[in-house]
């Protein structure tokens, strides 16, 4: 028999706290949602059993409170916790508070959260159980002689990076001495301001990479679940736009890899519940490192769903509650899904664009799931995440799922807020993306291309 948390909280807002709400009452779990009073009108407060007004004027902040989020939990009676994607999600703090404060944490121990939280100490863990890394699994680095002197061992050009980073801040590239001693200092100086750690690493830079990830499941007996990989290398600045499962052109022997040392990452810290382990993908080689492992549910976890018939909240409420999956669990890998991230912000510069929005009206039809976090007569406000709402399409076969994503983009109706889906319209149609063989570059390539076709016809 299934088992599931009897009362659950949302530590989160939006789109993912709607996503949440939606399986939860599918299982009959009663659901308690906490929202700042600028999100009092959005979809998930009035879809929850129990929406708890959190105090506090910054709204980032009130979401972030996480011991008024435990002491909201406990007052009204949840028994379990889930977070979400960013806030809280990774702070192995808030864990710890949760756990001790009686209830159950939806997601890996506080001590896996940490170890893989620090990209130092997760490059160690997964080295020492054969998982390829860039670079030394050594300590950070604390001067830019020591940033030079790895350099020259893994050779130029190297990337450096923040070990406490996420989102590409502080990331930046050298290609000699001078360039990485100058980045060295800027991404430390960064990371402090960021992050509040100023350790950095630096690791060999690819020039031509695919970003890669393969979702995964932790189960109580140690068994490690894989279901399939994610690329997300469409992306503009290290921020991803489209996802699309499974990876495509990618050799089946490579995939093979991917997945199994993406199991061996997880069983390395023992991990729990659901998360997603990053590599770094070689075009040119077909070699590939650990970038990160990500210790909750991804953005983009909906196109793993589609393509392998489950629901991933619902398999980490159920390993949380008794340890393992449903007994009816067993995905099987068919068909391709493409997603699209819809973000409040202007298709050319690529400002955030907040306001109210007029009109809301999503597309449907075979094959098309939208995850949402708004309708219309609601308002993005300018004090979060600029991604408005997820438009996934499935198909059997890559073209099936790019001609229905196309349409599907082109049929979502938002008036009175200006959005990225031109944007993303360009880029599905591209011939660099419909090809399937790009890399981390493409965006670059194909903002060039129509660039210089501007010009021409100016």
């Amino acid at each position: 028999m299934n088992s599931f948390p009897e009362s659950l909280l949302i530590a989160n807002r939006g789109e993912i706290a709607r996503r949440i709400i939606r399986t939860a009452k599918r299982l009959g779990v009663r659901t308690v949602a906490v929202y700042h009073k600028v999100d009092a009108g959005l979809p998930y407060v009035a879809e929850a059993d129990v929406a708890v007004q959190l105090e506090g004027d910054i709204p980032v902040q009130a979401y972030l409170d996480g011991e008024q989020i435990v002491a909201i939990a406990k007052e009204n009676g949840a028994t379990a916790v889930h977070p979400g994607y960013g806030f809280l999600a990774e702070n192995a703090g808030f864990a710890r508070t949760v756990s001790e404060a009686g209830l159950t944490w939806v997601g890996p121990s506080a001590e896996v959260i940490d170890i893989m939280g620090d990209k130092v100490e997760s490059r160690r863990a997964v080295a020492v159980a054969g998982v390829p890394i860039s670079g030394d699994a050594g300590a950070a680095l604390k001067t830019g002689d020591e940033a030079v002197a790895e350099a020259k061992r893994v050779g130029y050009p190297v990337m450096v990076k923040a070990s406490a980073g996420g989102g590409g801040i502080g990331m930046a590239v050298a290609r000699d001495d001078e360039e990485l001693r100058k980045a060295f200092e800027n991404t430390k100086s960064m990371s402090e301001r960021s992050f509040g750690s100023d350790r950095v690493f630096v690791e060999r830079f690819v020039e031509s990479a695919r970003h890669v990830e393969i979702q995964v499941l932790g189960l109580d007996d140690g068994t490690i679940v894989a279901l399939g990989e994610r690329d997300c290398s469409t992306q503009r600045r290290h921020q991803k736009l489209i996802e699309e499962s499974p990876a495509p052109n990618l050799d089946p022997a490579v995939r093979a890899r991917l997945i199994e040392s993406a199991i061996a990452a997880a069983g390395s810290v023992g991990y729990r519940n659901a998360g997603t382990v990053e590599f770094l993908l070689d075009t040119n080689s077909g070699d590939f490192v650990f970038l990160e492992m990500n210790t909750r549910i991804q953005v983009e976890h909906p196109i793993t769903e589609l393509t392998h018939g489950v629901d991933l909240i619902e398999q980490q409420l159920s390993i949380a509650a008794s340890g393992t999956t449903t007994a009816d669990f067993n995905p099987v890998s068919r068909g391709h899904a493409i997603e699209l991230r819809i973000c409040a912000e202007d298709p050319k510069r690529f400002f955030p664009s907040p306001g109210p929005i007029d009109v809301w009206v999503e597309p449907a039809g075979e094959g098309i799931r939208v995850d949402s976090g708004y309708v219309a007569g609601t308002e993005v406000t300018p004090h979060f995440d600029s991604l408005v709402a997820k438009v996934c399409a499935y198909g059997e076969t890559r073209e099936q799922a790019l001609a229905r994503a196309i349409v599907a983009c082109g049929e979502f109706v938002i008036e009175g807020l200006t959005t990225n889906q031109p944007f993303l319209e360009e880029i599905l149609a591209s011939e660099e993306f419909t090809a399937g063989n790009y890399d981390t570059g493409v965006v670059e390539k194909i903002q060039k291309r129509l660039k210089a076709a501007a010009k021409r016809s100016a």
